[in-house]
């Protein structure tokens, strides 16, 4: 509903001042330039949008955050309070880059046992976050964390604490059937490499040919190689329990707050406001043309025109997700006038 809040919203968009610098392209588009607009969920749309809304600081932002609040629960009015609050804003030159991401639920134990012998640790003792650390093939080699009461829990699958750790967050199937909840609690501060790179560097694959099944399966097959493979990226996560997070809700990402499956995208912030909506075209063998959030994060997610996509929890949404490196393109929307402002800085 429009009211008094318009007003204040009114004032605080006229009092906004540009602060982006030189960066890349950007062009202001109409609505009717997204292909796609009109069939999407507008409101599945907004009602992503208002689970962080309130965390973006800035006073336009949080206007629009409080009428988002006040829409009726209709696809119209969602589809209208977009068009009337927002201009689609293209940052950077396509063809995007879209990979997919998801939440594993994997089989392991409270203690470590023959079958279960591969750990999950926590931060240790003294780690500074943001600080170069060791490696992890000097992690690994050295038996670094080994023995000093940090393992959260033990899975059955090297390979599979390696993809958790590029996922960022987890459930644990414990065998009596419950689950613990893993998230993102750090990093040893070295960038990160994809190893399916490594692969196609060593021509062992074509790029289009790689998957996170086939790097998962190569490994597998040559465990030796494969450990040795997966040691040159050197990025290694810490991670620690989320039991706040209810079991119906997706993991926490990059703002505290929980995702949506197929609603919320990992996105470099250095260009895409976190917490922003952001229009997607994917192209790709399942084109995806949807409104979605900017709510996450990644080392690997790195670009104006770079995003993953959240598909879920579990092993299906993992397939998927494993299989998606698509192009297209993303176009993020502002606020009006902070648009408006961009384009004139531009």
């Amino acid at each position: 509903m429009i009211h008094a809040a318009l007003a204040s919203l009114l004032l605080a968009l006229a009092a906004v001042t540009n602060s982006a610098g030189a960066g890349p392209e950007r062009h202001m588009l109409s609505f009717s330039d997204l292909h796609g607009w009109e069939s999407d969920d507008h409101l599945a749309a907004l009602q992503a949008f208002t689970e962080t809304c309130d965390l973006i600081g800035d006073p336009d932002w949080q206007g629009l955050c409080a009428l988002a609040k006040d829409q009726p629960k209709t696809a119209a009015a969602a589809r209208t309070y977009f068009e009337l609050f927002f201009r689609p804003v293209q940052i950077g030159t396509p063809p995007a880059l879209f990979t997919g991401y998801y939440e594993p639920e994997l089989r392991g134990a409270m203690q470590r046992d023959s079958h279960y012998a591969w750990p999950i640790y926590r931060r240790p003792p003294g780690f500074v976050p943001g600080r170069l650390w060791h490696s992890r093939a000097e992690i690994e080699q050295q038996g670094l964390l080994r023995g000093r009461g940090l393992e959260i829990a033990w899975l059955e699958d090297p390979v599979e604490v390696f993809f958790l750790q590029i996922q960022g967050s987890g459930r644990v199937r414990l065998p009596d059937g419950s689950t613990i909840r893993v998230g993102f609690d750090g990093k040893n501060g070295h960038p990160y490499k994809s190893v399916g790179g490594e692969l196609v560097r060593r021509g062992l694959f074509k790029a289009h040919q790689l998957s996170a099944q086939t790097i998962k399966s190569w490994v597998r097959a040559n465990p030796a190689d494969g450990q040795r493979l997966l040691q040159q990226n050197p990025s290694f996560v810490f991670f620690r329990r989320i039991d706040e997070v209810p079991s119906d809700k997706g993991p926490l990402g990059a703002m505290g707050r929980s995702v949506t499956s197929g609603r919320s995208l990992a996105v470099d912030d250095d260009f895409t406001r976190m917490g922003a909506p952001v229009w997607i075209e994917k192209t790709g063998a399942v084109p995806l043309r949807r409104l979605m959030v900017a709510q996450d994060a990644g080392s690997a997610i790195k670009g104006a025109q770079r995003a993953d996509i959240f598909y879920g929890t579990g092993a299906e949404a993992g397939e998927t997700a494993g299989k998606i490196r698509d192009g297209g393109r993303m176009v993020v929307l502002l606020p009006i006038q902070r648009a408006l402002a961009m384009l004139d800085a531009g």
